[in-house]
């Protein structure tokens, strides 16, 4: 049950309570612009972390002084941490803010004015919008009863968006620019009267994560306060950075807790009929989310693989009529040994180099056909002549493989973007809004994290007098941006107003992909798939050992060296220092207990690098190295230059040096 808290003497007009869970980058911007919207108030902020492992608890203790941290040393949960936070604070109101959020500078001012308006209001929500400018309809909502439920849970709300009957989930049919009673509020920007808390209890500690919002706005509205949307600020939510909407996991939580908000607030059939509907809904949302991630991932190795099989199958026979006029020339069982081989080699091949995590990569992917028809050649000439049906088929389906894989991934980006011009997501346009300094800055970033852009040139702040060193100024952004075709922004927010480029967001719309470098900050951010949850974009640092086809790289090396280690153990073993772990090191790394090459210990900072298994050897094997800063500045640099190479020449450094760990 919610905890019950304590009237207290409120000296501060408001108390912003921030709960984080391993958004670091997020969490800086928000409390950046939280530090401008509290200009003329009397303002408190805490950050309750949830034992996050990306230094976030001395990123804002070194960053943001005057914030009231308190560390968990484990994750108690949403509804928890927040009751943490409120128990202590001491504003006349409070809110509770996501650390993936940016509000503007008068957003705070416009929340307090209205409450103190509105006697009677108990909560108040304010219009959010995504990473790409588009408006949130969480924004509003309506209580789930068990109708509302349905239409939510089963898809009815989306697809009658402006229905009463249908959407009175998000409340679709009133505007989203005027100020509305709502029933619900949304736990990312939740702003409430502290009197109206002391009345009908803090958040229900029962709620892990989701519900919380729902059930503590339902018990403001039956303590007799009423709730309201304000449209008149915004915010920018980049919705759900800490966790992930597409997940099953989430599917559980997020309908869990919809049963318990059922069998607290409602009582006989329709605790039980909105139960059950929660039930249901968890096992239909749970197959349709397994289907849409199935089909996400093996959608292109998919169509692949069945468009070069078929091909081969009908190449065989065109071949077969056309140079020995016999379509039944070749042996049926190469349908079923040679070109599902052929099929899965070269298939295999793309997966290896990447190419199907950057699908439009056209010259990844022709690359790695090229070396799976080399791999295929090469295995073709060892074989027993009679298990050699036809170079000249095998050459035809090299091209057919390369044909039917370009028109897959055309038709893809065609049906996606509406053209044909792949190497344009590659080249990404770019103009950069802010001064000089920050320009330089900005672009001195993106140089240190390897991001290639097509730098168009630099928007000139409203206010700043004339200069040749910009294209034009942001009073013209929208005009420049078309005349440029430019397809992403960058704002440098120590310049720009926050109203402003929330404002620009809007009116330019999602078709660009937005980006914030905070002020005095390494990092640029962004969401740029805000249709699908939890998309982080972060320049700060290139790892190489974070890329997809660099951690297949690196799992293909430990499998590999550990099998040919066992194949070879009557030779090798004599010449190790380890003999006695030789057995136990291979059985280790092939059955993913371990790396081969690991981290170094003792790094302080450990948590901060991409997750690795523990190594059997690591970056300073054979050297005499223990001091923690030293450590933690080769980790970082393997991790960064991270190749197969380099593992190599550590493993067998270590294997013939020293005994392993």
């Amino acid at each position: 049950m919610p905890g019950q808290a304590l009237p207290l003497l409120s000296f501060m007009d408001l108390s912003v309570i921030i709960v984080n869970y391993n958004v670091r980058y997020f969490l800086e911007q928000a409390l950046l612009s939280v530090e401008r919207a509290m200009v003329g108030l009397e303002v408190e902020v805490w950050v309750v972390d949830n034992n996050s492992a990306d230094a976030s608890v001395s990123m804002v203790r070194e960053r943001f002084p005057w914030v009231k941290v308190i560390a968990n040393e484990h994750n108690p949960g949403f509804s928890v941490a927040n009751n943490q936070a409120i128990r202590k604070a001491s504003g006349k109101y409070v809110l509770l803010l996501n650390p993936d959020t940016v509000v503007e500078e008068d957003t705070f001012r416009r929340c307090f004015d209205f409450m103190e308006a509105h006697a009677q209001a108990g909560g108040l929500g304010v219009r959010m919008m995504d990473g790409q400018g588009r408006f949130l309809p969480e924004s509003k909502r309506g209580l789930p009863t068990p109708w509302v439920a349905f239409t939510k849970a089963f898809g009815l709300a989306r697809l009658f968006p402006r229905s009463r009957r249908f959407n009175h989930y998000h409340l679709g049919y009133l505007p989203e620019d005027k100020v509305h009673a709502v029933e619900i509020l949304a736990g990312a920007y939740m702003w409430m009267r502290r009197a109206a808390l002391d009345k009908v209890g803090l958040l229900d500690e029962d709620f892990f994560m989701y519900g919380e919002d729902i059930d503590l706005s339902y018990r403001l509205l039956k303590g007799g306060y009423e709730n309201y949307y304000l449209p008149t600020t915004s915010i920018i939510h980049y919705k759900g950075e800490s966790t992930k909407r597409g997940s099953l996991n989430y599917v559980r939580v997020f309908y869990q807790a919809m049963i318990i908000f059922a069998r607290k607030h409602f009582v006989g059939s329709q605790a039980r009929l909105l139960t059950l509907l929660m039930q249901l809904a968890i096992y239909v949302r749970a197959a349709l989310t397994l289907l849409a991630n199935g089909w996400r991932t093996l959608r292109y190795p998919l169509l692949d693989a069945a468009g070069i099989y078929l091909g081969l199958r009908l190449l065989k026979s065109l071949w077969s009529a056309y140079h020995f006029g016999d379509p039944d020339y070749f042996p049926a069982y190469i349908n079923y040994l040679h070109f599902p081989a052929y099929t899965l080699l070269w298939v295999g091949s793309i997966f290896l180099s990447g190419g199907y995590d950057r699908p439009f990569a056209l010259g990844r992917m022709l690359r790695a056909l090229g070396i799976g028809t080399l791999l295929l050649f090469a295995i073709y000439g060892l074989l027993a002549e009679a298990l050699r049906p036809s170079r000249a088929l095998l050459l035809l389906g090299a091209a057919w493989a390369g044909a039917w894989t370009l028109l897959v991934r055309s038709t893809a980006h065609f049906v996606q973007y509406g053209h044909l011009r792949m190497a344009a997501d590659a080249d990404q346009r770019l103009l950069i809004i802010g001064s000089e300094a920050e320009t330089e800055r900005t672009l001195s970033l993106l140089q240190r994290a390897g991001v290639q852009r097509n730098y168009l040139g630099r928007i000139a702040p409203t206010g700043e007098g004339a200069t040749t060193s910009a294209i034009g100024s942001a009073g013209q952004l929208a005009v420049l941006t078309g005349i440029y075709k430019a397809n992403e922004l960058i704002f440098c927010s120590a310049d720009l107003s926050l109203e402003a480029i929330q404002r620009w967001m809007s009116q330019l719309g999602p078709k660009i992909q937005y980006r914030i470098l905070p002020e005095a900050s390494s990092s640029i951010i962004g969401s740029h798939r805000s249709d699908q949850r939890g998309t982080l974009y972060t320049i700060d640092v290139a790892l190489r050992i974070n890329e997809a086809p660099q951690r297949r790289a690196k799992w293909l090396f430990d499998k590999g060296m550990s099998l040919l280690l066992l194949l070879f153990s009557p030779l090798l073993i004599w010449a190790t220092k380890d003999k006695r772990g030789y057995w136990q090191h291979c059985w280790s790394v092939l059955t993913g207990q371990r790396h081969w090459v690991g981290y170094a210990q003792p790094d302080p900072q450990y948590d901060t690098l991409p997750k690795l298994k523990p190594g059997i050897f690591d970056p300073v094997v054979g050297t005499t190295v223990t001091d923690p800063g030293t450590l933690h500045q080769v980790n970082f640099l393997y991790a960064r230059d991270y190749g197969v190479g380099e593992d190599w020449s550590i493993f067998w450094r270590g294997l013939l040096q020293q005994p392993a760990k």
